[in-house]
This record gives structure tokens, C-alpha cells and sequence, in this order.
């Protein structure tokens, strides 16, 4: 009887078969993410230098942009917009003197001037006065553009208009037609906050 053999060749190549197997599975539990994380980790640095390289553009422009800011602030402080006394008090009362002068100096007349609680916002006291005056409507454009064309700056708020009522004749006793307004506003000026 003869006894069949497997051919050795076949044995080599299911050995083969399986080593190459193993090594696939090999591969895929441990070397693919390992493949996987190292692509994740060079992305994400790729994405970090691409950051600093901004940030070191941006700081590269750092002092041409304090420069720029500084003139800008010297040109701000050089136009005069904002009050320059050193308490709300003073400010306020320039104001009122400078409303007045202006008043009398338009032809109208200054009935008061009354000067608001100063109130603080984003490091600016804004300084407000309420006025009543009377005049007719020439003395009250020259009052309003004078007012607001004037440096420091100051801002007309809340205008109410309203006519005076006329007077009666002695001698006809009829109501005779008035000119004149009675005019409230408020003028509003602002000043850089002093530190305390």
C-alpha cells in the first residue's frame, strides 16, 4: 500500500498564508492607528504653526500700530472735542458762561441755566446744562450753530420750541403777535474721566 504525501510545497504556502495573515491583523490592531494618529498630530501641527506664524505677523505690526494709535490720540486731543477742566465742576461751569455769552451776544435772553448731575460712562463725564432762553428764530439759529460749532464740542439734546404768547394792546385790547420763543434745551459736553 502506498502512502500518499502531501506535497511539502503545500505546507510552506499555507505557513506563508497564515504568517501573512497574522501579520495583516497585526498591522491593522496596531500599526494602523498608530499611522492614524501620527497624520492627526502632524495636521494638527501643521494648523499651530500656521497660528504662531499669524500671531508673529501680527506682533511684527505691534509697534507700527501703538505708533499709528498715539498720533491718532495726539490728533484727537489736538481738535479739542472733549473738555479739558480739571473737575465736571469747571467743566460745567465754563459752559454755562460760554452759553450765556453766546445768548446775549445772538440778541436773546438767557431766562436760566441749570447744570445736571454728571454722569460717567466708558471713562467720559459727560457734562449736561438745561437752558432756558427766549428770542425769535434768528437769535435761535445763531445760538444753535454757534453752540454746536464751538470746541469742546457740545451737543444740543432735548430742544423744545414752542412761541410766546403775544400781548394785549392797551389801546386796541387785541392780542398782538409775538416773535419770540420760549426755548428749553439741554447742552451736553463730554470730558475725559480724571483719575481719582
Amino acid at each position: 500500500m502506498k502512502i500518499l504525501k502531501q506535497p511539502v510545497n503545500t505546507e510552506r504556502w499555507l505557513a506563508v498564508g497564515l504568517l501573512v495573515v497574522v501579520v495583516l491583523l497585526v498591522g491593522m490592531v496596531v500599526i494602523a492607528p498608530v499611522v492614524s494618529k501620527s497624520l492627526e498630530l502632524n495636521e494638527k501641527k501643521s494648523g499651530l504653526l500656521f497660528k504662531l506664524q499669524q500671531y508673529q505677523r501680527i506682533l511684527a505690526k505691534k509697534d507700527a500700530v501703538v505708533a499709528s494709535m498715539d498720533k491718532i490720540q495726539a490728533q484727537h486731543d489736538e481738535q479739542g472735542y472733549f473738555n479739558s477742566q480739571q473737575t465736571d465742576a469747571l467743566a460745567s461751569a465754563e459752559m454755562q458762561n460760554f452759553i450765556k455769552k453766546t445768548i446775549v451776544d445772538a440778541g436773546g435772553q438767557l431766562s436760566s441755566t441749570q447744570a445736571i448731575p454728571v454722569s460717567v460712562k466708558d471713562g467720559f463725564s459727560r457734562i449736561t446744562v438745561r437752558v432756558r432762553m427766549t428770542g425769535n428764530s434768528e437769535v435761535l439759529r445763531a445760538v444753535l450753530y454757534k453752540i454746536e460749532t464751538s470746541t469742546p464740542l457740545i451737543i444740543i439734546d432735548q430742544i423744545d420750541i414752542r412761541p410766546m404768547r403775544g400781548r394785549r394792546s392797551m389801546v386796541t385790547h387785541k392780542i398782538e403777535m409775538s416773535n419770540d420763543l420760549n426755548v428749553n434745551f439741554q447742552a451736553v459736553s463730554f470730558m475725559r474721566k480724571q483719575p481719582e
